[in-house]
């Protein structure tokens, strides 16, 4: 058992790319009895779709609310006592995406909780949101299946004071695997978990197609952008504007010149971006494809009020989160192979005791030639490379880690600390 609040990952040589931990970059904040409460009711349910149009094969969404990817708003340092009555034929959960909460909250089957029985199943969490920022909720069972269908919904936690933006718009990018006839491809094959993952085949940003937006003409706009996809990282880049990174990953930063950012499966990025001229656009793209640019989507400028003016960022709060205390931390080293034999002997060198021994490694996220890093970069089996420390407060509980390309993550590249 870890006993310290404090920890320190050295990820060594062989580490795979993407193999984060989900949660442990926080301590889970302490529930104040006296937030006030905002209730939410959450439905899985299967809601027919036709995703490609007339004459197209209607498919079995999984969906929360019968809404693609629904949105719920809440004030930071509120909390959300959430009532999921799961009407689907299978068994789910709720995993609140980057939320600082207790570990009975986290929604991981089998490690905080049982699953929520399928045809009418119910269970209650109380989630406190602690932090301000871009966040999304899915289920953490049969991942590349029910998120494959659609379950995913969007959490943004609004600052407490009103920032000076005058629009927003919310950008949710994931690829749909259908046939031309609509229906659906398997969301798993054997070839893309070995490899880069299982791509979609039909490219979609809140649905299916690029998104068709406006804002007011010169408006400052606030752009939060999430990658929902189950395996594809994208280069998200602007043009025809201006544009600053604000926030990454749901936390506040200094505003930086926006070029393109690379996000992968399950990243956010919040932009504070100036709108043009009325009768002019901002495109958002995709550089990332091998060939022309994906069109993301299309930002219209409609009439206004506003004039031109200096563009100037506008900073958000910064985050209040507990920083590790470096001079006291447990220092513990992790080395990933592929996994040829038992799962269990990958980690040469851990006692079998030891919190981060239990992360199974499946044969199918390495090739034979070649180990993931972390910074997604390879080198040929028995190399050696620096590979950066990850430093966290972590709170009591039994915290999964996983690579959030979810093949990888089914078949095998899953795990998870035990904080005592």
């Amino acid at each position: 058992m870890v006993t310290r609040r404090t920890l320190i990952t050295g990820l060594a040589a062989g580490a795979l790319t993407g193999f984060l931990p989900q949660r442990l970059g926080q301590a889970a904040a302490a529930t104040d009895p006296r937030a006030p409460i905002q209730p939410l009711a959450l439905t899985p349910r299967i809601s027919p779709r036709t995703l490609l149009g007339p004459g197209t094969q209607a498919q079995d969404l999984y969906l929360f609310n019968d809404t693609i990817f629904p949105i719920v708003r809440a004030r930071r340092g509120t909390r959300l006592k959430v009532a999921v009555d799961n009407r689907l034929p299978v068994g789910t959960t709720v995993h609140w995406h980057g939320i600082r909460l207790p570990n009975a909250q986290d929604g991981v089957p089998g490690l905080t909780q049982d699953l929520i029985p399928a045809n009418g199943g119910q269970f209650t969490y109380e989630v406190p949101l602690p932090d301000a920022g871009t966040y999304f909720f899915h289920p953490h069972c049969d991942e590349t299946g029910q998120v494959g269908r659609g379950l995913a919904g969007v959490l943004i936690v609004e600052e407490e004071e009103k920032l000076p933006f005058q629009a927003e718009h919310i950008l949710v990018i994931k690829d749909w695997r259908l046939a031309p006839d609509g229906s659906f491809l398997p969301f798993l094959t054997e070839e893309g978990a070995s490899k880069a993952g299982t791509f979609g085949t039909v490219r979609g940003v809140n649905g299916v197609g690029p998104a068709r937006l406006s804002a007011p003409a010169h408006a400052d706009l606030r752009l939060r952008i999430l990658n929902l996809d189950s395996t594809r990282t994208v280069q998200v880049g602007t043009a025809e504007a201006e544009g600053y990174i604000i926030a990454y990953d749901g936390h506040a930063v200094p505003p930086a010149d926006f070029d393109t950012c690379d996000l992968g499966s399950s990243q956010r990025l919040d932009l504070h971006v100036r709108m043009p001229a009325e009768g002019q656009s901002v495109s958002i793209f995709d550089y990332r494809t091998g060939g022309e640019p994906f069109l993301l989507a299309r930002i219209e400028a409609t009439a206004s009020s506003f004039r031109k003016r200096p563009f100037k960022p506008i900073a958000l709060p910064a985050p209040n989160v507990p920083k590790a205390d470096l001079r006291k931390a447990e220092r513990l080293s992790l080395s990933l192979q592929q996994a040829t034999d038992d799962a269990a002997n990958v980690l040469d060198g851990l006692p079998p005791d030891d919190p981060l021994a239990k992360a199974l490694v499946d044969q199918y996220c390495t090739g034979p030639r070649t180990f993931w890093a972390i910074s997604q970069n390879s080198w040929p089996t028995g190399g050696t490379k620096p590979m950066p420390v990850l430093a966290f407060v972590a709170a009591p509980g039994n915290w999964v880690l996983h690579c959030h390309i979810l093949d990888h993550m089914e078949t095998g590249m899953m795990g998870y600390v035990s904080i005592a």
